[in-house]
């Protein structure tokens, strides 16, 4: 029996002394020679467990490869090696309440994922299915870190804060969070005031640009850590010769270092 995402969340930022999160988004022309997929995740995931909070299969880019097995193994695999790090699985499901159900039990019983992430453009109704799993993570769309985002989020009160406003109504047993991009520093802290405490997925560090320190300063939770900062493409294509692992290794000790060298700037 795996502990509830929040509790798992809360232990792994102060065991590890970490807000990493490792996305694995797997690009098939990015992966070492002779290197299968499950085989590349899995060196990712034992080259990182140390310095991560949390990590992020990405659906996707799973499924466009016919992957979804290896998706299953890797999961697997992180909760039998590294049982105490949850596990978000990156899917950004949005449909009708009777469907939605199904994309629950796909995510939750046989990915076996910690979170989800889903979009709650069909309304609040379209969330509730997630819900009924008390002891899993559903991490909702806020405010995305993609450039043309604002299109739709940022219109009316804005659109996020409306979203941010729901998901702490929702936040019914604890288990529910926010993807507010690092990309967007003054709109993440509006989505902070608006939800304290919830946890934050924050997308957009490394590839994308986002800054840490910003970051930080921005989304900060009150009582400390509150953040899942995600980084993907910098830390997994660190290197696509042998030494892979190592360089993404390297690279998110990097991003660490980071968020605790801008840690310690607040605290000072």
């Amino acid at each position: 029996m795996r502990k509830p995402f929040s509790d798992q969340l809360e232990e792994r930022w102060l065991r590890a002394d970490s807000m990493l999160c490792v996305g694995l988004d797997p690009l098939p022309d990015r992966l070492p020679a002779g290197v299968s997929v499950a085989q590349f995740c899995i060196d990712i995931v034992d080259a990182t467990a140390e310095l991560v909070c949390a990590f992020k299969p990405q659906f996707a880019h799973f499924a466009a490869l016919g992957a979804e097995q290896e998706l299953a193994e890797i999961i697997g695999y992180i909760h039998s090696s590294y049982p105490d790090i949850p596990v978000i699985l990156d899917a950004k499901r949005g449909d009708v309440p009777s469907t939605a159900e199904r994309y629950a039990v796909e995510a939750f019983e046989r990915y076996e994922a910690d979170a989800v992430t889903v979009n709650p453009y069909l309304g609040t109704d379209s969330i509730e299915p997630y819900l009924q799993y008390a002891d899993r993570g559903v991490i909702i769309l806020a405010r995305t870190s993609n450039e043309g985002a604002g299109w739709l989020q940022d219109q009316g009160e804005p659109v996020f804060l409306r979203v941010a406003r729901a998901a702490a109504q929702l936040n019914r047993s604890g288990n529910v969070a926010l993807v507010a991009g690092a990309t967007h520093p003054q709109e993440l802290a509006q989505i902070r005031s608006e939800v304290q405490n919830m946890p934050l997925l924050v997308p957009g560090v490394g590839s994308q640009g986002g800054d840490v320190a910003k970051v930080l300063a921005a989304g900060l939770a009150p009582h400390g850590n509150g953040l899942i900062i995600n980084s993907s493409r910098g830390i997994l294509y660190a290197s696509q010769t042998d030494d892979y692992a190592q360089a993404a290794q390297a690279a998110a000790f990097s991003v660490v270092s980071d968020i605790r060298r801008a840690l310690a700037g607040l605290n000072a």
